[in-house]
């Protein structure tokens, strides 16, 4: 993918919203971890006008869960309850993630969780990004948006 973009920042909604901000020109992870999503949309901008203060672009990737086709089943009917209304939550912040990308009028893109390669092992992710540091599930899911643009 031909792109001008130095910052790519890859978002996994959820009640710990997944953030990873990927370096292109250095091919560095700078950050991945997870943070609540009042907290997420702040370091966002921040971290646009910290690159655009250096002459940089920002994209920002989003997995946007209203884009799933599929869902595995639960087994009994409070399991399957919460799935449903867990899966409800991530589409909201879905929504709430493309508005506010809108209102910033930056540059993004929502992206089918079918073409994300989720739920990666640490070791794994560490492989592909060489970052060293600890990740959880969601923010190595971030990080799987943006890694290697």
């Amino acid at each position: 993918m031909k792109t001008n973009h130095k910052i790519f920042i890859g978002i996994d909604c959820g009640v710990e919203t997944g953030f990873c901000v990927w370096d292109k020109e250095e091919r560095i992870v700078r950050f991945i971890g997870t943070m609540q999503i009042h907290k997420a949309m702040k370091f966002l901008k921040d971290w646009i006008e910290w690159t655009h203060e250096r002459g940089g672009r920002v994209k920002v990737r989003v997995e946007d869960a209203r884009l799933r086709t599929w869902i595995p089943r639960e087994k009994n009917e409070k399991a399957e309850r919460g799935r449903r209304e867990g899966a409800g939550s991530i589409k909201r912040d879905a929504n709430i993630w493309e508005d506010y990308l809108t209102d910033l009028k930056v540059d993004f893109e929502m992206v089918a969780p079918k073409n994300n390669r989720t739920k990666t092992t640490a070791a794994y992710f560490k492989a592909l990004s060489k970052y060293e540091g600890p990740t959880n599930e969601h923010a190595r899911d971030a990080g799987m948006l943006v890694i290697g643009m």
